[in-house]
């Protein structure tokens, strides 16, 4: 191992530095840094041809990484893991949990925490904070307990859980097969499973007895009596100031508070509403805002307000406006949203999906927006909307946008295809696990299975993928594989041995693993995972020692996610629904970070000796 630098390495490494920065930052679109990497790569190879051992380098070669058997399985997984939500596989044990909790919340919060550990070794993390979060929230409305208490240890709960199999995260799966291709035996699905079980009994007992009572304060935004938006028509009489007057400068009279859903006039002719169209007497304009809104517009522009259920008397004490069947809920908008780095103006929200979005809360400890500004905010991974709208319009709108709906009343009904989806990621599973064939394999024959028995339509399938997985590990696989070529790997792992020098092997694990946890607080921990496993490979043939327990040390220190809010989407979701802020992740986080920290550099190099 050397530690000289040509400059294709040192081209490749300032790449890398800038690719974690980029990643840092909220602004940037991990999409747009992942492709920017994978063109710079290869761009830079291709006009500044590369040659080591007398063997040029091809830069197409950097493309293999979508091709690569860790991305195949992770794609795979995720639509497995879509197809138990789609058909509420897991519904029952939800279900089961809530009723628990009305007996005993202290009971109940255990059984939450020890089923998302569980789960999430086999099913992908984001999923199983899906289907608790509703329920927990449920809880906190029907209890008044602050959720701030029950949707972190939950959380922190599936991170922990998810790192105990091969299978239970991407970073894992891509730890495990870049660790394969470099000549480490690979491992099996369930080979470091008691280390992570051991580990995580600290960290179970942790978030269950200590971490609640750390967050009782924290009430989420969700449990605050929210405004509610009602049905009216505005009837346009002879001599106001709305007649003969263009929509545009309607609206102007309101200053811009004035939202037309339809213009009607005369029996059932609704017209386009264009800012030019002149308004006549007798024309009813259609709207939906708080009754004490609605009565302001009515005096500003002079017209008569109408329940549409009651076109007969106009609204007043004895005539109130009335809801009918809608609902309000709260939706959380995620990395893979429709909605996400958009605004509701430009999707033409309201027109498009019939529904209201009435506020915005985001988790930066920012007042919570009104309509008037909504429309035009920038939305973003985490950020919580007021919506209403009818039960089938909801729900659509959860099918069609990606947003996470805050609410069991429009769950998916449990499906008679429930137990086909659990078959399959049972076998699947079960086959890795046996070695009968490879994970990617096993999870794409899983995959074909789900859509030929029509439990997953391939809009469902396709809607599971995520774009910013997808480009990340390709983007990842492609840096590591260029700091590989290019001798960066060696120089990096040359100055972690020459700043620990001196050390025992098992101290020097431990400080890779401490290095790795710190990295993925703040960086995406697929890209850290991508760029950490060869380094471990190298120490470990540099200390000639065994390279599975270096390896184990990237996995494991790339999971503890736990600091920051960023560090891993579902921190985001959780920040949002229950109002929790920066200071919550790092006060409640060190204690569990410290403890898996701990308890994993003792629990490696025991399973997995180093000589």
């Amino acid at each position: 191992m050397t530690g000289e630098l040509d400059a294709h390495a040192i081209a490749v490494l300032a790449l890398t530095v800038a690719a974690f920065a980029l990643f840092m930052r909220e602004r940037v679109p991990m999409q747009t840094t992942s492709i920017g990497v994978l063109a710079a790569l290869a761009l830079g190879f291709q006009l500044f041809p590369y040659e080591r051992a007398g063997q040029r380098f091809e830069p197409v070669s950097l493309f293999l990484g979508f091709g690569h058997d860790a991305l195949v399985a992770i794609c795979a997984l995720m639509i497995i893991g879509k197809s138990l939500a789609a058909t509420g596989a897991l519904d029952p044990v939800a279900r089961a949990i809530a009723r628990l909790w009305k007996r005993s919340p202290r009971a109940a919060l255990l059984a939450v925490l020890v089923f998302a550990f569980l789960a999430s070794g086999v099913v992908n993390d984001t999923p199983v904070v899906v289907l608790l979060m509703p329920v927990l929230l449920s809880v906190a409305l029907r209890t008044k307990t602050a959720a701030g208490s029950m949707l972190l240890p939950m959380n922190y709960a599936v991170l922990v859980g998810g790192m105990a199999t091969a299978i239970g995260t991407s970073t894992n799966l891509l730890v495990v097969s870049i660790a394969a291709d470099l000549g480490v035996r690979r491992f099996g699905v369930f080979d470091f499973y008691p280390v992570a079980i051991l580990a995580g009994i600290g960290g179970l007992a942790y978030l269950w007895l200590v971490l609640p009572r750390l967050l009782t304060h924290r009430t989420s935004p969700i449990q605050e009596e929210p405004p509610r938006r009602f049905a009216a028509v505005l009837h346009v009489p002879e001599g106001s100031y709305a007649d003969g007057r263009t929509l545009k400068e309607v609206r102007e009279k309101t200053d811009g508070r004035l939202r037309i859903d339809e213009v009607e006039r005369g029996e059932d002719m609704f017209l386009a509403r264009l800012p030019s169209l002149t308004l006549r007497a007798g024309d009813r304009l259609h709207v939906s805002d708080t009754p004490e809104n609605l009565k302001e517009l009515e005096k500003l522009i002079g017209a008569t307000l109408y329940d549409p259920r009651d076109l007969e008397h106009p609204v007043d004490e004895e005539h109130p406006l009335q809801t009918g069947d809608q609902l309000l809920v709260q939706s959380v908008v995620t990395e893979d949203s429709l909605l996400n780095r958009t605004t509701l103006q430009r999707l033409r929200f309201s027109d498009v999906y019939g529904v209201a979005a009435i506020a915005l809360h985001r988790p930066s400890g920012r007042s919570t927006m009104k309509p008037r500004d909504l429309g035009e905010t920038v939305l973003q991974v985490g950020d919580v909307l007021l919506l209403q709208g009818g039960e089938e319009r909801l729900k659509e709108l959860r099918d069609s946008t990606g947003i996470l709906v805050l609410d069991e009343t429009i769950a998916l009904p449990r499906s008679h295809k429930a137990p086909v989806a659990i078959a399959v990621i049972a076998l699947v599973v079960a086959a890795a696990a046996t070695g009968l064939v490879p994970i990617s394999i096993g999870a794409l024959a899983g995959v074909t299975v789900l859509v030929a028995t029509g439990t997953l339509t391939w809009q469902e399938a396709r809607a599971a993928l995520s774009s910013r997985v997808v480009l990340l590990v390709a983007a990842s696989l492609a840096l590591g594989q260029a700091l590989t070529v290019t001798g960066g790997i060696d120089f990096v792992a040359a100055s972690f041995l020459q700043a620990v020098r001196g050390m025992p092997p098992e101290w020097i694990a431990s400080l890779l693993m401490l290095l790795m946890a710190l990295i993925t607080n703040f960086v995406s921990n697929n890209a850290a995972a991508a760029i950490g496993t060869p380094i471990a490979v190298r120490i470990a043939a540099e200390l000639g020692a065994a390279p599975e327990p270096f390896v184990l040390a990237i996995l494991f220190g790339a999971n503890l996610c736990y600091i920051t809010p960023m560090a891993y989407q579902t921190n985001l979701l959780v920040m949002s629904a229950a109002g929790y802020r920066f200071a919550d992740f790092v006060r409640g986080g060190l204690p569990l970070f410290a403890i898996m920290w701990v308890s994993l550099s003792l629990l490696v190099p025991r399973f997995f000796p180093l000589f």
